[in-house]
């Protein structure tokens, strides 16, 4: 119910990546909080299958989630809690995104490991942006295209995934799949 719960009430915040046959090898489900004294949102979970990583789609899944939380709720950052063995998710948000570490919470995980509990501020020149009408982006201005970030991926893998990154908003089943998806992590056990 907890995954439902965020679809229902976040449907902006939740995307998902594809292949060419239609199968979702990554989802981004975030919120946004609502009792936080300043406007951002949160990361809820982010997963991309082995079978589909180092293609770029975790950094274009959260770049479509972090537009959302600027332009539909005028979020001021974002935040998550990652593992902190988690050394390769650890390099993506901070490396690639831009996180940094806020705090560390004690015994965060079921299984007793700490978290580090990371944000990214989203620039001032985005909420100016946001509130002169125009669309932010921290890559330019891309808007979840199915294409962009493909430059590091190569032909072969560009063959092997269609990489089409869409809001779940868009079609019900794309909020279906996800929720699968999301629950079948939580099944495994897995979070970050």
């Amino acid at each position: 119910m907890y995954y439902f719960y965020h679809i229902l009430s976040w449907p902006q915040l939740l995307y998902v990546a594809e292949d060419y046959d239609g199968k979702i090898v990554g989802y981004v489900l975030a919120k946004m909080e609502e009792e936080a004294s300043e406007v951002h949102g949160h990361i809820t979970s982010l997963a991309v299958a082995r079978t589909h990583r180092k293609l770029g789609l975790a950094s274009r899944l959260m770049d479509a989630a972090h537009n959302a939380m600027q332009e539909v709720f005028g979020a001021h950052y974002s935040s998550l809690h990652v593992r902190v063995g988690n050394k390769g998710a650890l390099h993506l948000y901070k490396e690639t995104l831009g996180y940094q570490v806020n705090d560390r919470e004690e015994k965060y995980y079921a299984d007793g490991e700490d978290a580090y509990d990371m944000r990214r501020p989203f620039s001032e020149s985005a909420k100016a942006k946001k509130n002169a009408g125009t669309s932010p982006s921290s890559n330019g201005g891309a808007e979840a295209d199915p294409k962009a970030g493909e430059q590091e991926a190569t032909e072969n893998d560009k063959q092997k995934v269609a990489a089409a990154v869409g809001t779940a908003g868009a079609g019900a089943g794309a909020g279906k799949k996800a929720a699968a998806a999301a629950g079948e992590k939580k099944k495994h056990g897995r979070r970050r």
